[in-house]
């Protein structure tokens, strides 16, 4: 059952009433790179211009530090449309985003990736 937000983009026969392509006026890439694990946060500054319902619903979502990844799946939206939503939002000065703390100095952190390897070595 849709909840009550939903209303009228989701439909409980029918799905998504509105394509995701839709939400971000068919552009399918953003004006800046966004990483899965990059943090979003809102500024507090009103945004100028018009916002859609989920550019609204992202910054209410981004009151706290919030990853890209779990901010699409908050918003049930694909990946690519939340990139370009955000990078609207930071453009417009209404976000903030920044790298993963992990790759803030070390994009390629040796003890980092053996990590990450020796876990993908102990799920094969």
């Amino acid at each position: 059952m849709a909840a009550a937000g939903d209303a009228p983009w989701l439909d409980d026969a029918a799905g998504r009433l509105v394509r995701p392509f839709t939400v971000s006026n068919g552009r399918t890439r953003p004006t800046m790179a966004l990483d899965l694990l990059s943090q979003v946060r809102a500024t507090g500054a009103t945004p100028l211009g018009h916002l859609g319902p989920e550019h609204a619903r992202a910054l209410d979502l981004c009151r706290g530090p919030l990853p890209v990844a779990e901010l699409a799946a908050r918003l049930r939206l694909p990946l690519a449309v939340t990139k370009v939503l955000l990078a609207d939002l930071v453009d417009c000065g209404a976000l903030t985003a920044e790298p993963p703390a992990a790759f803030r100095h070390h994009p390629t952190d040796r003890a980092l990736l053996e990590a990450v390897l020796d876990g993908l070595r102990r799920r094969l």
